[in-house]
């Protein structure tokens, strides 16, 4: 097999031969890389506190870096346009890493401050770049053939036919018009409700409801009809069938831990915050873990031949190296490490000590081979980063009780370390997937690697400001921005290190989540599902349904890729006009929340229309 293997990359040619010298990283190409990527972690930001989860930047960035560049300057290399993906893609990678855990230090009453949220996101950052520079040999190179990276192939591909043919930009630009525009109507003008809701008397009060929004339709599209079904299929579980039941059993008893009222005084929304979410909780523990379990002869793999590149590098610095094989030296590596850890223990108000840091090393130099593995086998979206993040959660926070740390201070001491961990895995996943396209194109990976870290210091600088807003306007843990995962990551320190986890709630997770894995659905869609507020889910499956008809009725494989481009330009443009709404509102511009003119039936014959839209451009051959 290695033979085959050795034959394989020593016949396989990149599109930019290496001795070939093409402009890579220019001026031009930094500063649109920059600006995308602002545009993306804003946007990914919002689109993640709300239904946790964030989508690819990469293919849209891609097309719209060669649109813009191709309008405005005559000669563009395809390396050029692969450096503005690679600066963009940062920022969707840094606002996962931040939105999944930050906001639960505000949950918790111990909001950081800008300053602190950008040193954490940036340091974070730029260690999960550096953490895979050791890997990307064996990761990128040794395993090409093996590890698919479907969406790191997907945007060379995009690249390269780009070289022959105007790329179809207006369609992402349409998506993000029509997008803001839909969400300026029902979020600030109020025309029509943003969430319809109907209740079922005869059911026990069960409630169906929907969130009309373009970016959960987008998403649902880009994730497709199989994840949107399961993700769908885990909240009917939670709403459809267990609230019902916790309903009619309990009624009558008194309250039952961890709620403080009797259940037959509480809302299908109360039993889903006070029970519910904790069983998705385990479910999404399990599946975190089932992950790793299935993984763990690759991961054991990829830190052995990580370890042996480091003493490798070690060994060869006068050996020539080529262009499309050069790293960041092995010295900026060590020393820029070492310089993060040591900034993340002596900066005051990170409440971090020597046991964290040992942990930060540990626990962050293995997930970020774990993440980069899982992100070629299954791409950037399916990647269980959140799961990867509850476990380092998990084992810091059962350390530190066993020490009998479990004062305050060390509750925030566990949250603050899964942050930094947390950006550094949702970075190498980022980091991973573009290194793939640049292997495939011909790029110099050291080029790609130093404008990620540049691409870094803008996003990381806004996304302070933007959960600052989004908090005061909306409030983290709402039903307008439920922030799951970092809801989750509250619940799980306090519980564990506090003694306030309801065991019992998270085990029935646990045997859902074998349940299902039994069943040979994924475990984690289905978890989130469980996890999350109905109405998000519903949206985002009418999503995933115009997809799977659209590819029906037309079977052409463009019909898939207009429609991702489209729904990427929906979720941007809905996400960042959510982001000026939320300004307006704590500017008391708008009001946060009122009826809209128009009653809930107007508001889905709405939705549905922009769902038609979706599919007929989706569908639409372009001249």
């Amino acid at each position: 097999m290695l033979k085959i293997m050795k034959d394989y990359l020593a016949t396989f040619k990149p599109f930019v031969k290496a001795s070939e010298k093409q402009t890579e990283f220019s001026i031009k190409a930094l500063i649109l890389g920059i600006l995308l990527s602002l545009l993306f972690a804003v946007g990914n930001a919002y689109l993640g506190l709300k239904v946790g989860m964030t989508i690819s930047a990469s293919i849209p960035a891609a097309v719209l870096s060669m649109a813009i560049l191709r309008t405005f300057f005559r000669k563009v290399t395809i390396l050029e346009n692969n450096i503005v993906q690679t600066i963009a893609s940062v920022g969707e990678g840094l606002a996962g890493g931040v939105i999944f855990t930050i906001p639960a230090l505000f949950l918790l009453g111990a909001s950081p401050s800008i300053p602190h949220i950008f040193v954490l996101a940036l340091l974070g950052g730029i260690l999960g770049v550096l953490f895979m520079i050791p890997m990307r040999r064996y990761i990128i190179v040794q395993e090409h053939g093996v590890l698919p990276f479907p969406e790191g192939k997907a945007c060379a591909e995009i690249l390269k036919a780009g070289e022959k043919s105007a790329p179809h930009a207006s369609l992402a630009i349409w998506g993000i018009i029509v997008g803001a525009i839909y969400k300026l109507l029902n979020s600030a003008l109020y025309l029509w409700n943003e969430t319809v809701s109907f209740t079922i008397k005869k059911y026990e009060d069960t409630l169906v409801s929907m969130d009309c929004t373009p970016a959960l339709l987008g998403v649902g599209f880009i994730i497709g009809p199989r994840i949107s079904a399961v993700l769908f299929t885990g909240s009917a579980l939670g709403w459809w069938v267990l609230i019902p039941m916790i309903k009619m059993f309990g009624s009558g008893s008194p309250a039952v831990f961890p709620s403080k009222v009797p259940i037959e005084t509480m809302s299908s929304t109360d039993i889903w915050s006070n029970y519910i979410r904790y069983i998705g909780a385990g479910a999404v523990a399990v599946g975190g873990l089932i992950t790793l379990f299935r993984i763990a002869p690759v991961i054991w793999k990829t830190i052995i031949e990580s370890f042996r590149e480091l003493f490798h590098l070690m060994q060869s610095k006068k050996k020539e190296i080529e262009r499309t094989d050069r790293d960041i030296s092995l010295s900026y590596l060590l020393l820029g490490s070492i310089a993060i850890i040591l900034a993340l223990w002596l900066i005051p108000g990170f409440h971090l000590n020597i046991v964290t840091i040992v942990l930060l090393v540990i626990l962050g130099f293995f997930f970020v081979a774990v993440t980069s593995i899982t992100v070629g086998l299954v791409g950037s979206s399916s990647s269980p980063v959140s799961g990867m993040t509850i476990t380092t959660l998990l084992i810091t926070c059962l350390i530190f009780v066993s020490l009998g740390w479990t004062d305050r201070v060390h509750l925030l001491a566990a949250i603050t370390m899964g942050a930094v961990a947390n950006v550094a895995i949702a970075m190498a996943g980022t980091t991973s997937q573009d290194l793939k396209t640049g292997f495939l194109l011909g790029a110099t990976p050291r080029s790609q690697q130093i404008a990620e870290i540049i691409g870094l210091i803008l996003p990381a600088a806004a996304i302070g400001f933007t959960l600052y807003l989004l908090d005061n306007a909306y409030g983290f843990g709402s039903t307008k921005l439920p922030a799951p995962q970092a809801t989750l990551m509250a619940l799980i320190a306090k519980g564990v290190i506090q003694g306030q986890l309801p065991v019992v709630l998270v085990m029935i997770g646990v045997v859902f989540g074998l349940m299902i894995y039994l069943m040979r659905v994924p475990v984690l869609p289905f978890a989130i599902g469980l996890y999350l507020p109905i109405s998000l889910n519903t949206s985002i499956m009418v999503g995933g349904l115009v997809c799977l008809i659209a590819q029906r009725l037309t079977k052409r494989e463009k019909c898939v890729e207009q429609g991702i481009l489209i729904s990427s330009g929906l979720v941007a443009g809905d996400a960042c006009m959510g982001v000026l709404i939320a300004l307006l509102t704590v500017t008391k511009i708008v009001p946060a929340s009122k009826a809209g003119w128009l009653n809930d039936w107007v508001s889905l014959l709405f939705f549905i229309l922009l769902s038609f839209w979706l599919g007929w451009r989706a569908m639409k051959k372009d001249k």
